[in-house]
């Protein structure tokens, strides 16, 4: 019996601007099994981050299923989407994408106060996810404040906010130098001894000879 956390069908995506129709994916059937690491990797422009952004619910297929833990997400409508993706899903990104504006705490705590988490709780969690990424002290410093490798981690601890499942990441590594990116490699690691399903698009084809899983993808297909 299959353990898949995330399986997709057939799964096509086309993007159309005015006359030009470009496919990024097309039909796309894979598995990943819960609590595996798995790495997606192929050329630039050939549907990576389109593929992880189906995965994780960002975006729908023009055609063919998804299933996100057991639910086909695919189907859902736009709200039922959201709340299954806030729940199973926490995204990380090239470029952080933190609050410029927020301190590291209140950039996880944003996360928390957008699923109605109790401020009490916002707190106590912010400041542990703080510590497990090791960064207790930068509590109180703003993104402009912190190194690059810092910012991801206070992208990591934000994305593990609401205790999701899945990990879903678009190049974490790909703004961070050698030491940085070692650093958030053993963050990673230790989540996936911890259980979680970690899926990362990358070019790095170290990162990826360290992952469980390999899934090449070239002009929008998988190769096998």
């Amino acid at each position: 019996m299959s353990n898949a956390i995330i399986r997709t069908e057939n799964a096509s995506k086309t993007y159309v601007s005015g006359d030009v129709s470009t496919a990024a994916i097309h039909g796309v059937s894979l598995e990943i099994q819960k609590g595996s690491f798995t790495c997606i990797i192929g050329p630039s422009g050939h549907g990576k981050s389109t593929l992880m952004h189906l995965l994780g619910g960002l975006d729908r297929p023009n055609c063919g299923k998804i299933w996100l833990d057991g639910t086909e997400i695919s189907a859902l409508d736009n709200s039922s989407l959201a709340k299954i993706r806030g729940e199973k899903v926490g995204f990380v990104f090239q470029f952080f994408n933190l609050l410029q504006g927020l301190t590291a705490q209140e950039n996880i705590e944003t996360a928390m106060m957008l699923a109605g988490i109790p401020e009490k709780e916002q707190v106590s969690r912010s400041l542990e996810l703080l510590a497990m990424v090791g960064l207790s002290d930068k509590a109180g410093s703003k993104p402009s404040q912190l190194s690059g490798g810092q910012q991801q981690r206070v992208a990591i601890a934000r994305a593990l906010a609401n205790k999701p499942e899945i990990l879903l990441m678009d190049e974490p590594t790909g703004n961070l130098d050698s030491s940085a990116e070692t650093e958030v490699m053993n963050i990673l690691h230790e989540l996936h001894r911890q259980g979680k399903t970690i899926v990362i698009v990358t070019h790095n084809n170290e990162i990826a000879d360290s992952a469980q899983n390999i899934i090449h993808v070239k002009d929008g297909q998988i190769l096998t």
